[in-house]
């Protein structure tokens, strides 16, 4: 089977479906011409994942489950764990955000210094606030993607431009012309295509989601 039959079988991305053969979740025979080929023991595989990635679970605690490292049990377990402490954060955070909002400040009277020493003690404590370091990060990726893609869309138009130009100057064939034209077209849609998954992916892919962990 292959990988985009096992991607409409599944419901699992092939983009994802590699990221976890990468990560060693998944490993499919190879086919004589080199190309993967997945069996019914892959879907299995690729279901169970689909299942504890829906509820939560970490890429490295999956794979410690399909290893047979830690059992189902103790996976779930764990994540029950996990699932409680973010619960017991969101409370915090929500209960904090109402104090603050009752103080009737506004984004030029709020005494900041004031909530920030309180945020740390309640931290030293154990509650986990948002880290904006990854935040940060995320926004630079996003950024980097966009810049990197407008910068080749700039250069395509740029090209399509000096052709139209030489055009001007000595007609050249039509045949000849509308490929010289249609090629930074074409490179121009492949990038925007491109552009828009890499958004979609920095936006919440599995890989920054296995970073979270």
């Amino acid at each position: 089977m292959k990988i985009k039959q096992v991607e409409e079988l599944v419901g699992i991305t092939s983009k994802n479906i590699r990221f976890y053969e990468e990560q060693g979740l998944l490993t499919p025979e190879r086919a004589e011409n080199g190309y993967r080929e997945y069996h019914e023991e892959n879907i299995k595989t690729l279901k169970k994942i689909k299942l504890l990635r829906k509820l939560g679970v970490s890429v490295e605690e999956i794979k410690s489950v399909l290893s047979k490292s830690i059992s189902l049990e103790e996976c779930l377990e764990n994540q029950m764990r996990h699932l409680e402490k973010e619960r017991e954060n969101l409370n915090n955070m929500q209960k904090l955000s109402n104090v603050i909002l009752q103080k009737k400040d506004t984004v030029d009277t709020i005494n900041t210094d004031e909530w920030l020493d309180e945020m740390e003690k309640m931290e030293k404590e154990g509650v986990d606030f948002v880290d904006v370091s990854k935040i940060d990060i995320h926004m630079k990726k996003k950024m980097g993607a966009t810049i990197g893609g407008v910068v080749m869309i700039i250069l395509m138009l740029f090209m399509i431009g000096l052709f139209l130009w030489g055009n001007s100057q000595e007609a050249l064939p039509i045949g000849i012309l509308i490929l010289f034209i249609g090629i930074p077209v074409v490179v121009i849609i492949c990038i925007i295509v491109a552009l828009r998954s890499r958004l979609k992916e920095i936006e919440g892919g599995e890989e920054d989601e296995a970073a979270k962990y």
